[in-house]
């Protein structure tokens, strides 16, 4: 008798707390009635029906870096190296006869070479010959340079002739780093260089294009471009310019799983496009026994056109038991960041109450079972 009074005491209280009973999740109709009563976030609820009531896929990314005119290749700057050479006839202001000719000085009618050694470019654009003293080379050409040199030289040496030569290049270059096979400085020979050349210069990229994002500097403009995008959208692949810096930041695209689904992550994206078909398909669909295919729920931001710039929350439902929102689901596309959510089935709720039930009474069952065969 007492056993089969705590029997019915437990499955009382059982019962009593079936509304407490663990859960994925909210259902369809709760997310559904806390978006309606949402007054703080301005939730928005769309039920994907129709092809009218698929979002838009995003908008093609738009170049935000100014195709600037390429500088001259041969440009020099702050920083570069360059070799002089001076080259002289008769009596010689570099290579050790005396400048000035006096009685018994040698004469050599044969031309001889002087190398300077190896001038830096300082910070303001100057470089300091001898005798001719500092010159300002910034924004010149080798050629420029040689011209100016020898007019400085002018009166000291019986027209020498110069040759200047850059022997390492800092101005027309560019600083590549991140994802490359060879990240570091890379000059550009041609100036016509486009931002995927840059990457395939230096040795192309590791991993896939759609998980890599460019991050650009260029001067006081910056620029985030996926590289995929970029490798597909020629109007992003602006020319590069000398003194950018490029840095393959591994950024994969991926959306999160909650609630009754068969499986709970985060997912990538495998290409740089997904659908919500595609999507639910990773995710493993719905539970089969706590999920309801009636209400799977993607969570995103989208851009406010009431207020430039800021963004809303907007909740996309759809049903899946509908056959027709299959073909709905090829249509719409994800977006990095998605949330897509499984509602939890309502109908799962007696079969919990069953298992608990089951749970609860087998130690029991198999007690009083053990009882009756020591009696008889």
């Amino acid at each position: 008798m007492k056993l089969h009074t705590s029997l019915s005491l437990s499955t009382a209280l059982l019962l009593c707390g079936c509304a407490t009973l663990p859960s994925s999740g909210p259902t369809g109709n709760e997310v559904s009635k806390g978006v309606a009563r949402d007054t703080q976030l301005g939730l928005s609820l769309v039920e994907v029906d129709s092809m009218a009531a698929i979002p838009s896929p995003p908008a093609a990314a738009v170049s935000r870096l100014s195709d600037r005119p390429s500088p001259p290749t041969d440009m020099v700057g702050p920083g570069d190296v360059l070799s002089v050479a001076i080259y002289e006839a008769g009596v010689t202001l570099f290579s050790g006869t005396p400048a000035i000719a006096g009685a018994g000085a040698a004469m050599d009618a044969g031309a001889r070479a002087q190398t300077l050694p190896e001038l830096r470019v300082d910070d303001y654009g100057d470089i300091t010959i001898p005798y001719a003293g500092k010159l300002r080379v910034l924004g010149k050409t080798p050629a420029e340079i040689q011209a100016q040199i020898r007019q400085a030289l002018r009166g000291y040496s019986q027209n020498p002739q110069v040759l200047v030569t850059r022997r390492e290049v800092i101005t027309n270059s560019v600083i590549v780093g991140g994802e490359v096979v060879k990240p570091g400085r890379l000059v550009l020979n041609t100036n016509q260089e486009s931002l995927s050349d840059v990457v395939a210069l230096a040795g192309g990229y590791r991993g896939k294009a759609s998980d890599l994002v460019v991050r650009i500097k260029r001067r006081d403009e910056t620029a985030d471009y996926r590289l995929s995008a970029l490798l597909e959208n020629p109007a992003l692949d602006v020319r590069a310019y000398p003194g950018d810096r490029y840095t393959l930041v591994y950024d994969p695209m991926s959306f999160s799983v909650l609630g009754a689904a068969g499986r709970m992550d985060q997912i990538p994206f495998v290409t740089s496009s997904m659908t919500l078909a595609q999507a639910v398909s990773a995710a493993g669909g719905p539970n089969p026994n706590l999920g309801d295919p009636a209400a799977i729920f993607v969570f995103r931001y989208v851009d406010d056109p009431d207020h430039v710039g800021q963004r809303k929350p907007v909740v996309y439902h759809i049903n899946m038991m509908n056959p027709g929102s299959f073909f709905l689901a090829q249509n719409f596309a994800m977006r990095d960041k998605d949330v897509l959510y499984f509602g939890n089935a309502r109908a799962n709720q007696p079969s919990k109450v069953v298992q608990l039930i089951s749970q609860l009474f087998s130690p029991v069952v198999a007690v009083t079972s053990a009882v009756s065969v020591v009696k008889n």
